[in-house]
C-alpha cells in the first residue's frame, strides 16, 4: 500500500474494460485515476464508493446526437441534452454542430463561435464533429480551413447523401472534395449513407398513389438505398484515401460491404444504435407513426437486420453503438399521422427521435443481460471505442492511471420500466416506452466529481469542457468472448 492520499475509492466492485473484467479497486486523485487494482494495495482515501455488488466500467461516450439543426428545431438543446444524457449514465458527447457559412465563412471562425456559445451550457465533457454544407462556398480554402479546425480540436466531418427537399443532400463530387482534404491530416469524414434521388422518387410514387399514412412510409426507404450509398462512401473513401466513418448503419447489406472494405484492409468504420438493433419497423410505426420518423428508416425485424448488426457489434465489425439522439417538437411530427412526408404548409415531416435517455440502459440490458454479450462488450462499444476512433483516447474510453476519471458504475440487479413520464427531455415520448430492462446506472463520476447520485444530478451547466480531439486511433476489432 502506498502512503500517498487520494481523494476517492471506489471499491467493491467488478471492474470492467475493454479486455478484461476482474474485482478491483479504483483510486482517483484529482480529476484522473491513479490505481486500479487490489484493494490492499489503494492509499488512504478522503472518500470511499461502496460499489459492491456492481460494475464498474469507462464513462460511456456517446458520439452521434443532435441539439441543433440547419432546417428544424431540435427540442433538447446544447443545455437538455447533456443533462438529459447525464441523467442517463452517459459522461462524455461528441455532438454534430452547423456551419452557418452565410454567417461564418470560414470553418475556423464557425467553431470558435460554436465553443464560445456551447461551453458555458456543457454539463458534460464533450467534442464537436463539424457539418460540411453543400454550399460551393465551403470548398473554397477547404485545405487550409480543415487543417487550422484539426489545430482547433476538431477532426471529424459530417456530410448527408439525402435529403434533397431539404437543400442538404451533398453530391459525389462534393463529398470527395472534402474527403480529399480532410485525408492528409488524418481527419474522419463522417458520411450519413442513403440513396436521397431514389427515396424522392419513391416518396413521390407513394404519394401519387394516395399512400400517406405512417407505415408508407416504410416501403419508399427500402434497405438497398443505404446499402447502395454505403458502396459509394466505401468507393469514395478509397479512391481519396481518407477514413470513412459509416453513421447509424441500419441494414445487413451495408454491413456486408463494410466487412469487405475492412477485410481489404481500408479504413472504414461504423456505428449502430440500439433503435436499428431493437426495433421492428411495422411495429413501431403502428404504435408511434411520425414519432419514429427516422432517417434511415427503421428495418423489419423478419428481415435479418437487427441479428446482423447485433452479431456485427459482437465480432468487431461495427465498432461502436451511438444515439442519433434528434427529438423533434410534437406540432411539427403530429400532422404526420395525415400525411408522414409532408405538413400542411408543404414543408417535410421532420426526421428524428429521443434516443439518449435510454441508451444506457438498453445496450446492457439487451446486449449484456439478454444475449449474454460479456461486458468487456459494452466497454468496447460505447467506451474505448468511441474514444478511440474520436481523438479522445487514452483520455477518455478507459479505465487505466492517469485516464481522467470519468466512471459508470452499474446495477445490475435493478429492473425498471422505461416510461417518457420519468425522462427529463422535452419530447415526451420514447420509441422503448413500455420496455422492462434489467440494470441501472448507479452512479457515474466525471473528472473525480460525482456526476449522478442514483439519480440526482450533482453538476450544473458549465461544469463541462471541450475536448479537444487527437489523432484517431484504429478501433479495437475482432471477436468479444
Amino acid at each position: 500500500m502506498t502512503d500517498s492520499k487520494v481523494d476517492t475509492i471506489i471499491r467493491g466492485g467488478l471492474v470492467v474494460t475493454s479486455t478484461h473484467a476482474s474485482p478491483a479497486s479504483v483510486a482517483i486523485k484529482g480529476e484522473t485515476i491513479a490505481i486500479v487494482g487490489p484493494d490492499d494495495l489503494m492509499p488512504p482515501a478522503e472518500h470511499v464508493i461502496d460499489a459492491t455488488g456492481k460494475y464498474v466500467l469507462p464513462g460511456p461516450i456517446d458520439v452521434h446526437n443532435h441539439f441543433e439543426n440547419s432546417d428544424v428545431v431540435n427540442i433538447d438543446d446544447w443545455t437538455i441534452g447533456p443533462m438529459a444524457a447525464a441523467y442517463a449514465g452517459v459522461t462524455t458527447l461528441v455532438p454534430f454542430a452547423h456551419w452557418n457559412i452565410a454567417k461564418y465563412p470560414k470553418l475556423p471562425e464557425a467553431i470558435a463561435a460554436k465553443l464560445d456559445e456551447v461551453t458555458p451550457q456543457a454539463t458534460l465533457d464533450f467534442g464537436l464533429h463539424f457539418f460540411v454544407p453543400n454550399a460551393p462556398a465551403a470548398l473554397e480554402g477547404l485545405p487550409d480551413a480543415i487543417a487550422e479546425a484539426m489545430r482547433m480540436g476538431v477532426n471529424s466531418f459530417k456530410m448527408i447523401m439525402a435529403y434533397k427537399k431539404r437543400g442538404i443532400i451533398c453530391r459525389d463530387d462534393h463529398i470527395a472534395k472534402v474527403m480529399a482534404a480532410v485525408a492528409p491530416g488524418g481527419g474522419i469524414v463522417m458520411l450519413h449513407c442513403e440513396n436521397g434521388d431514389a427515396i424522392d422518387y419513391l416518396e413521390e410514387k407513394a404519394v401519387a398513389q394516395g399512400c400517406w399514412h405512417p407505415r408508407c412510409f416504410t416501403e419508399t426507404v427500402p434497405a438497398w438505398t443505404e446499402e447502395e450509398a454505403v458502396n459509394r462512401a466505401i468507393l469514395l473513401g478509397n479512391m481519396t484515401g481518407c477514413i470513412t466513418y459509416v453513421v447509424h448503419l441500419s441494414t445487413k447489406g451495408g454491413l456486408e460491404l463494410i466487412k469487405q472494405a475492412q477485410g481489404r484492409g481500408q479504413r472504414v468504420w461504423t456505428e449502430t444504435c440500439p433503435q436499428y438493433l431493437l426495433l421492428d419497423a411495422d411495429d413501431a410505426m403502428e404504435r408511434f407513426g411520425p414519432y419514429v420518423k427516422i432517417g434511415p428508416a427503421l428495418r423489419r425485424s423478419a428481415e435479418g437486420h437487427q441479428e446482423a448488426l447485433w452479431r456485427g457489434t459482437a465480432e468487431g465489425y461495427i465498432s461502436a453503438i451511438a444515439t442519433d439522439h434528434s427529438p423533434k417538437l410534437p406540432e411539427d411530427k403530429e400532422p404526420g399521422w395525415n400525411n408522414v412526408f409532408m405538413r400542411p404548409d408543404g414543408k417535410p415531416i421532420p426526421w428524428g427521435a429521443p434516443q439518449l435517455e435510454t441508451f444506457v440502459p438498453l445496450v446492457f440490458s439487451e446486449g449484456v443481460v439478454k444475449r449474454g454479450y460479456p461486458l468487456t462488450w459494452m466497454a468496447r462499444v460505447v467506451a474505448e471505442n468511441p474514444a478511440r476512433m474520436f481523438g479522445l483516447y487514452p483520455r477518455k474510453g478507459v479505465l487505466q492511471p492517469g485516464a481522467d476519471a470519468d466512471i459508470l458504475i452499474i446495477d445490475p440487479a435493478a429492473r425498471t420500466t422505461i416510461r417518457a413520464a420519468d425522462h427529463h427531455g422535452k419530447a415526451g415520448m420514447t420509441p422503448f416506452e413500455g420496455w422492462e430492462v434489467q440494470g441501472r446506472p448507479y452512479m457515474t463520476l466525471l473528472r473525480g466529481r460525482v456526476l449522478l447520485n442514483q439519480g440526482t444530478l450533482e453538476q450544473k451547466p458549465g461544469y463541462g469542457r471541450f475536448l479537444a480531439a487527437e489523432a484517431p486511433l484504429p478501433p479495437i476489432g475482432g471477436r468479444v468472448d
